[in-house]
């Protein structure tokens, strides 16, 4: 998804740090063996997930929506030397692809997979997060947000992928359209909650940083 004239886009990435050699392999492999790969944060957004990670510099990260495990590569770039990533995805036919990656990277023994659904996993995680990146099934993104914001410490920093949907967020909503009239609320719900601060950036199918208030 562009949102920008395709010219100004290569620009921009062209202007930005280069892929690294692993997730380049990854990507490729993505594309080659796994349904629906423009899920793949890709490129540019990595890029972004990576120096955000980096600037935070968490000791904790949760994940929810692993894929194939691009994006947790490019988060798991900013933990601290003893810091841990914690990956959730649904998909058990993608645990053996995503730890082949993990393991070629320097960050195998910081990363812990999930396998199963988000709303029963989160509520086991007795922990306080850094960072949080939030880019599983798009129904569902409120009740993630309910569930996370009390495990987000303060000053943490909330990630949240395709609030921007294709741009159907501003197109008429069709009454069969769940995903949609879920991001609606959810971007609404994350403007007007006051314990946070949020910007929503166009970047690619939108990303939305917010911030927990001290």
């Amino acid at each position: 998804m562009h949102f920008i004239p395709e010219a100004l886009d290569d620009y921009v990435v062209n202007h930005s740090e280069n892929e690294p050699e692993l997730l380049k392999e990854l990507a490729r492999e993505t594309f080659q063996k796994i349904l629906q790969p423009r899920m793949l944060s890709g490129h540019y957004q990595g890029r972004v997930l990576s120096l955000l990670s980096k600037l935070i510099n968490p000791k904790n990260i949760l994940e929810i929506g692993t894929y194939t495990g691009y994006s947790t590569l490019c988060l798991a770039e900013g933990l601290q030397k003893k810091g841990v990533i914690h990956t959730i995805d649904i998909n058990e036919e993608l645990a053996d692809f995503q730890r082949k990656y993990f393991d070629k990277s320097p960050f195998g023994e910081q990363i812990i997979q999930y396998v199963g659904n988000a709303l029963d996993i989160i509520p086991t995680l007795d922990i306080k997060f850094d960072l949080i990146f939030i880019d599983a099934d798009k129904e569902n993104y409120p009740n993630y947000f309910k569930m996370v914001i009390d495990k987000l410490n303060p000053g943490g920093i909330l990630l949240s992928d395709n609030v921007l949907w294709s741009g159907k967020v501003i197109e008429p909503l069709q009454p069969d359209d769940l995903s949609t009239k879920a991001i609606l609320e959810y971007n609404t719900l994350l403007k007007e909650d006051e314990r946070i601060e949020t910007i929503l950036l166009p970047i690619r199918d939108g990303l939305t940083i917010s911030r927990k208030l001290d």
